[in-house]
C-alpha cells in the first residue's frame, strides 16, 4: 500500500499530527476542516453560514489539491455543536454538491477545536 500525503497552502495548515489529506489508491481521506481561514489561520469573522461557507471552502481546496473535486465525495461527516443549524448546512451544502449526494453523518458535538461550530471531514474516490 503506497500513500501520498496530500497538502495546500489554499487549506489551513495541520494544527495537530495530522495530514490535510492522505491518498491510497484513488480514495483520498480529507481530514477534519473548522472554519479557519488559510492565509491567517484565524477563525473566520461572521454568522454560521460564513463559517460552513468557509469550511466547505477548505475542503474544496485539499480536493482539488488531490486531483478531485467535492462532487468525488463518497462520504462525508458533519459535526455541529447545535444540531439547529442542520438546515442551514444543508442549505450551504447544496450550493458545493451535486446529486446524486455522498452518504453523511451529522452529530452534535459537545466542542471542536478553537471553539468551531462546525467541522467536517470526508471520503472522495477520484479517477
Amino acid at each position: 500500500m503506497a500513500k501520498e500525503i496530500i497538502a495546500t497552502e489554499r487549506a489551513p495548515q495541520a494544527i495537530g499530527t495530522y495530514s490535510q489529506a492522505v491518498k491510497v489508491d484513488n480514495t483520498v481521506y480529507l481530514s477534519g476542516q473548522i472554519p479557519l481561514v488559510p492565509e491567517t489561520m484565524e477563525m473566520v469573522e461572521g454568522d454560521m453560514e460564513v463559517q460552513i461557507v468557509r469550511v466547505f471552502e477548505n475542503l474544496t481546496a485539499v480536493a482539488e489539491a488531490a486531483g478531485g473535486r467535492l462532487n468525488d465525495v463518497v462520504k462525508l461527516n458533519i459535526f455541529l455543536t447545535d444540531l439547529g443549524h442542520f438546515a442551514l448546512v444543508n442549505e450551504v451544502m447544496a450550493r458545493y454538491f451535486d446529486q446524486p449526494y455522498p452518504a453523511r453523518a451529522a452529530i452534535q458535538a459537545a466542542a471542536l477545536p478553537k471553539d468551531a461550530q462546525v467541522e467536517m471531514d470526508a471520503v472522495m474516490v477520484i479517477e
